[in-house]
């Protein structure tokens, strides 16, 4: 039997007519929020949104029969986009192949993402003017099978005391699943693995300072009540959910970001499409002033060549 469909609308943003088909496509059962709905949360998270996606290769996760179907992960941007769509050009070269991502500018061309089904944008932590150099740091605090979100807030303490330390600016902001990230400014100077080694050396230095952190490689070998903090999320072709974006679980979460003094007593469930836009409109984007607080990594990368001359071992990255 085919499809039910409704009748095509259009969303007027910053001058661009996005046209929307099939409005009434419901994406999220349980609460019953359609592919327009999804539209309307973009919008009013618009700035924010854009400012986490501008300039990175993105890679789209596509649900086009809602999130209890199949997700696509689409690296290309997909076929029939208007010509205002941009895009940046990477290269993947475990497979000997190259896409042309998505490369968010303004707010119209997440909306046409939406259009052709995307809930999640995952980008890089680079930047198209210079693909191989990343000029983001990012904190990735996963907790393990067994491990609550209490723990998760414990040892996000002990990461903003290191951070703290450091002389650098870390901002948080919900995973929209089960954890947390932080992410830090970086120059652009360095390439992903230096990025990659710094971090595993900060990740060392929180595993440290509480035993409710771990950075062991395997997951088989880590306690599961213990959170990873998660150093390869720096890898080259590494993406995550990016802040304001929408997440596939029932209750539509969404990743969002957080003051310092929100993450103690933070719970992820608060951060949904339907409580985050009167949040945004409140607050606005609590990530605004993220590019001007820039941070050097020569510290971290001093740490990890004192850890790697005393024996610590770095495990490989998987390959892009």
């Amino acid at each position: 039997m085919p499809k039910a469909t409704s009748p095509a609308t259009e969303v007027e943003v910053g001058g661009r007519a996005v046209r929307i088909s099939n409005p009434d496509r419901v994406y999220f059962p349980e609460l019953g929020l359609t592919k327009l709905d999804l539209a309307h949360y973009y919008l009013a998270v618009g700035e924010g949104v854009v400012t986490a996606l501008r300039e990175r290769p993105c890679m789209m996760h596509r649900f086009p029969d809602g999130i209890t179907g199949e997700r696509v992960h689409q690296k290309r941007l997909p076929r029939g986009a208007p010509d205002w769509m941009e895009t940046v050009h990477v290269t993947f070269p475990r497979w000997n192949r190259t896409a042309d991502e998505l490369c968010v500018t303004e707010l119209a061309q997440v909306i046409w993402s939406v259009q052709m089904s995307c809930v999640e944008f995952h980008p890089w932590n680079s930047r198209r003017g210079h693909v191989e150099q990343p000029d983001e740091w990012r904190i990735d605090l996963d907790p393990g099978e067994e491990c609550d979100f209490a723990t998760v807030r414990r040892v996000a303490g002990v990461a903003q005391e290191v951070l703290d330390e450091l002389g650098a600016t870390g901002w948080p902001k919900t995973t929209g699943s089960k954890g947390l990230h932080v992410y830090v400014r970086i120059p652009p100077e360095h390439g992903f693995a230096d990025v990659r080694r710094a971090a595993l050396a900060f990740a060392r230095e929180v595993e440290r300072r509480t035993d409710e952190a771990t950075t062991t490689w395997w997951r088989k070998d880590r306690d599961p009540s213990q959170v990873f903090v998660d150093f390869n999320q720096n890898a080259r072709d590494h993406t995550i959910a990016a802040a304001y974006s929408v997440r596939a679980t029932p209750d539509a979460r969404v990743s969002a970001p957080l003051r310092w003094d929100e993450v103690a007593d933070c719970e992820p469930g608060d951060f949904t499409v339907r409580t985050m836009p009167e949040r945004y409109a409140e607050l606005g984007d609590l990530h605004a002033g993220i590019d001007d607080a820039v941070f050097d990594l020569a510290p971290l990368l001093e740490w990890a060549r004192r850890d790697e001359a005393a024996g610590a071992e770095t495990p490989d990255a998987p390959d892009s």
